[in-house]
């Protein structure tokens, strides 16, 4: 699936608008689920959304960006199935995709600079998750996710 969706808070706004142009060049469909401005707005309704799209499979990932990535971390990881990961550098992009499986990538608009945010975005693109030893721990949180025990 070559479909991706973004979302931010005003904190972000400006990095979602560079990393959704970076994503079309890519050659990726991005489902931008807002803002559309960079006016005053609650990122749980943003994480929220984005969640959601993956967490129903409309879309494979997503990325969202509030000002620190903080908020929008506390968010997305209440949705079962979401393995959001806040990176604000290229190796723990590249590891949370190799060991995590990650499916949304989190960053801060005010943290990452976007030529870093270019970056990282690549690496957690490009780097296919390992399975392996991996896979058993992700089953892990799968089993929670469904019965709230290990």
């Amino acid at each position: 699936m070559n479909k991706i969706a973004i979302a931010s808070d005003h904190g972000g706004y400006d990095l979602k608008k560079a990393v959704k142009i970076m994503l079309k060049e890519l050659g990726y469909e991005v489902n931008d689920l807002g803002p559309k401005n960079n006016g005053s707005v609650d990122y749980p309704d943003y994480g929220i959304s984005l969640a959601r799209a993956v967490a129903e499979k409309t879309v494979a990932r997503g990325i969202v960006i509030c000002g620190t990535g903080i908020g929008m971390s506390i968010v997305v990881n209440r949705f079962p199935g979401i393995r959001g990961t806040l990176c604000s550098d290229v190796y723990t992009a590249k590891l949370c995709r190799e060991h995590n499986d990650s499916n949304i990538l989190i960053m801060g608009g005010r943290v990452v600079g976007h030529g870093l945010a270019h970056e990282i975005v690549k690496t957690w693109l490009d780097t296919p998750f390992e399975g392996g030893r991996h896979q058993k721990r992700l089953d892990k949180i799968t089993r929670f996710d469904a019965t709230n025990k290990f």
